[in-house]
C-alpha cells in the first residue's frame, strides 16, 4: 500500500508545480520519474520503460517526417489554399479545423498534426493570428476526428481487441462508433469555434517583426508564365506579409508607384522589397517569383543541397566598393546575393549593381560547405545559418508527400506498425534529400520527447505498483445499481487516468473492470465498451492526456493550464454526451 500511495502523492506534485509555477514539464516529469527511482518505488527499468517506447519513439520519427514536408514546401502549400485568405480568428479555425477531422477520421492524428504544426506557424505570422489560437485546436479536431471510426485512435483498436479477446465476437464494426463520434465531432467543433476567443491565449503575434531591426533589400521578378501574372498584389499574396514593403515595381522602362493593393501583375515585371528576414525569406516561396538575378540558377549543386546563409562584409573583404556583377561574386564565393540589408538604407538598384560596402549584411544562396570554408575567414564579420527550408527545394514536394502516404498506407493496412512505418518514413526522408541531417535534429522538440517518456514511465509505475487500479476500482466500487451511474463512473476513471497516463493504459485498466461489472449487474457490455473508447480517445483537459496535445504545448507557447481551461468543459461534453447516448443505441 506504502508505494501505491507513493507514486499518487508524486503525480500529485507533479501536477501542482505544473499548475503553480513556470517550471517546464520536461523538468517537472524528469523530477517525479527520478523521485519513484531514488526512493526505490519501482526498479529502474519499469520507471525507464519510456524511453524505449515506441509511442515516444514515434512521435521522434514523425518530428523528422514532418521537418521533410516543412523544407520541401509541401504541407505549406495545402495550408494556404485550406485556410486562404481568412482574416479572423474564427474563419480560419473553421477553414483549419473541418479538413483535419475528416482526415483523422481515417489516419492516425499524429502525423496529420505534425505536419500541420509547421506551416500553420509560418501561416499565423503572415496573417498576424497568434499560433496560439490555432494549434490547440488543431490538436482538438484531429482527437475529435479520431472517435469517428475503428482506425482514427489507436486506443479504439486496442479496446477492440480486448473486447474480442473477452467476448469472443467480431468486435465493434468500422464505422459503429461513429454513432457516438460524429454527434461528439460536431458539437466540439462548435464549441471549439464559440469557446476559443475567450479561453484560449493570444501568445506570440508579431515577435519576428521586432527580434531582428535588420531591413533588407531585395529584387524579385515575375517569371514569365508565371500565375501571378494578372493577379493583384494581394491576391498574389505580396501585399500586406508582416515586416515587408513594397518600395517600386519596374515595368520596362516605368516605375509604377505603390499605393493600391489592387496593381496587377504583370510578367518580368521587377519588383524591389524592403523587409525583415522572415518576409524575405517568404518570398522565396511564391511560386512565380524568383529573385532579380540570373546567378541564382547557375549554381552548381540541386536546389534541395542548397542553404540560406546571412554573412557580414568585413573591412578586408576583396569585393569592397565594387558592384556584385563586377566582382563575379558568385564565382568567387561559389553563392548567389538575394538581398542586403545596410543600416535601414533602402538601395533601390538591382541587386547586381550594388556596391558592396563594410557593414552589408548579405543573404546567400550557397552550398552548406560555404559555412565550413568561411566561418574563420577574414572576409566576413560574421556568418550565420538560416533555418529555413531552400527557397527552392519545392521540386521535391511530390516525393515528400509520396513518402507520408506511403506511411499512412503501410500503418493503416496492417502491413507495418505506426513506429516502423513513422521510421521507414523517417530514413526515406532523409536518404531522398527531402530533410538534412542537420534539419531533422533541430526539428525535434526534446523537451516534448522527454515529457512522454517520463509520463509513461510514471504511468507505468501506476500499474506496476497497483495505484492505478486502486483508483479505478474507488470510483466504480460503489454501492448501487444505477446502470448510467456506472456508465457515467467507467468515462470519468478512463478520463481521469487518461489525463495522467497513457490512454491506452488508462482503457487497458479500466476494461476488464468495466466489463465485470457490466456482467455482475447482467447488462450489455456494448454501452460501456464504447464509453471506454471515447474517454480514452477524447483526452483535452491536459497537454500529457495525448500525443497530439503535447505536439502542440511548445509551438502554441501554451502554459499547462490553458489545456485545461477549454479542455476540462469539452471532457464534460464528451462526456455527457456520450453516456446519454451510449444506451441508447446499444440497450442496456
Amino acid at each position: 500500500m506504502i508505494a501505491e500511495w507513493i507514486v499518487i502523492v508524486i503525480i500529485v506534485c507533479c501536477f501542482l508545480v505544473l499548475v503553480t509555477t513556470t517550471v517546464s514539464a520536461d523538468i517537472v516529469f524528469l523530477c517525479g520519474l527520478a523521485a519513484l527511482i531514488v526512493l526505490n518505488v519501482v526498479p529502474p527499468e519499469e520507471a525507464l520503460l519510456g524511453f524505449a517506447n515506441q509511442g515516444m519513439l514515434t512521435v521522434a520519427a514523425l518530428y523528422v517526417v514532418a521537418a521533410g514536408l516543412k523544407e520541401t514546401g509541401a504541407i505549406q502549400v495545402v495550408v494556404n489554399k485550406i485556410i486562404g485568405t481568412s482574416r479572423t480568428v474564427q474563419r480560419a479555425q473553421v477553414r483549419l479545423m473541418t479538413p483535419v477531422i475528416l482526415v483523422s477520421s481515417f489516419i492516425n492524428n499524429t502525423p496529420v498534426v505534425a505536419s500541420f504544426i509547421p506551416a500553420v506557424q509560418d501561416w499565423s505570422r503572415k496573417k498576424k493570428i497568434p499560433a496560439s489560437k490555432l494549434l490547440i485546436p488543431l490538436s482538438y479536431a484531429s482527437i475529435l476526428g479520431g472517435t469517428c471510426t475503428l482506425v482514427g485512435t489507436s486506443t479504439n483498436l486496442v479496446v477492440n481487441g480486448l473486447l474480442i479477446d473477452e467476448a469472443s465476437t467480431e468486435g465493434i464494426g468500422f464505422f459503429e462508433i461513429a454513432y457516438i463520434g460524429v454527434p461528439c465531432a460536431i458539437i466540439g467543433f462548435i464549441y471549439i469555434i464559440l469557446a476559443s476567443g475567450k479561453l484560449l491565449p493570444d501568445r506570440g503575434l508579431g515577435l519576428s517583426l521586432f527580434k531582428d531591426p535588420r531591413e533588407y533589400t531585395i529584387g524579385m521578378v515575375v517569371e514569365k508564365g508565371s500565375p501571378l501574372s494578372g493577379k493583384s498584389l494581394e491576391e498574389a499574396g505580396i501585399y500586406g506579409l508582416p515586416g515587408l514593403y513594397i518600395i517600386d515595381i519596374y515595368r520596362g522602362g516605368e516605375v509604377i508607384a505603390v499605393n493600391n493593393p489592387r496593381q496587377l501583375l504583370k510578367e518580368n515585371d521587377r519588383i524591389v522589397f524592403a523587409g525583415i528576414l522572415d518576409s524575405v525569406v517568404d518570398l522565396q516561396h511564391i511560386k512565380g517569383l524568383k529573385p532579380a538575378t540570373d546567378q541564382v540558377f547557375k549554381l552548381d549543386a540541386l536546389p534541395s543541397d542548397r542553404i540560406l546563409v546571412e554573412a557580414v562584409i568585413s573591412p578586408t573583404h576583396p569585393l569592397n566598393n565594387r558592384t556584385i556583377k563586377e566582382g563575379r561574386f558568385r564565382d568567387l564565393y561559389d553563392g548567389v546575393v538575394l538581398a542586403i540589408a545596410r543600416n535601414g538604407e533602402r538601395i533601390r538598384e538591382s541587386v547586381g549593381d550594388i556596391r558592396l560596402k563594410t557593414g552589408d549584411t548579405l543573404l546567400l544562396e550557397t552550398l552548406p560547405s560555404f559555412l565550413e570554408r568561411y566561418k574563420n575567414s577574414s572576409d566576413y564579420s560574421l556568418i550565420s545559418n538560416i533555418s529555413y527550408f531552400s527557397p527552392r527545394a519545392t521540386e521535391k514536394a511530390k516525393i515528400a508527400w509520396v513518402i507520408l502516404g506511403g506511411m499512412v498506407v503501410l500503418a493503416t493496412s496492417g502491413i507495418l506498425s505506426m513506429f516502423q512505418a513513422s521510421v521507414l518514413a523517417a530514413a526515406a526522408m532523409i536518404l531522398t534529400r527531402c530533410c538534412r541531417p542537420q534539419v531533422a535534429k533541430e526539428n525535434m522538440d526534446g523537451a516534448v520527447l522527454i515529457v512522454i517518456a517520463a509520463s509513461i514511465g510514471i504511468g507505468n509505475s501506476l500499474q506496476v505498483t497497483g495505484a492505478a487500479e486502486m483508483m479505478a476500482r474507488q470510483i466504480l466500487n460503489i454501492d448501487t445499481n444505477s446502470p448510467y451511474f456506472f456508465l457515467a463512473a467507467t468515462y470519468l476513471a478512463t478520463t481521469l487516468l487518461t489525463e495522467v497516463i497513457n490512454n491506452n493504459t488508462a482503457a487497458v485498466l479500466i476494461f476488464p473492470i468495466a466489463i465485470s461489472i457490466a456482467a455482475s449487474l447482467q447488462l450489455n457490455y456494448e454501452p460501456f465498451v464504447i464509453v471506454i473508447m471515447m474517454a480514452g480517445s477524447a483526452s483535452f483537459a491536459t497537454p500529457i492526456g495525448y500525443q497530439t496535445n503535447l505536439m502542440v504545448y511548445g509551438p502554441g507557447g501554451y502554459k499547462f493550464t490553458d489545456f485545461a481551461k477549454i479542455g476540462l468543459p469539452l471532457n464534460i461534453i464528451i462526456g455527457i454526451i456520450t453516456v446519454l447516448l451510449a444506451p441508447l443505441i446499444w440497450p442496456f
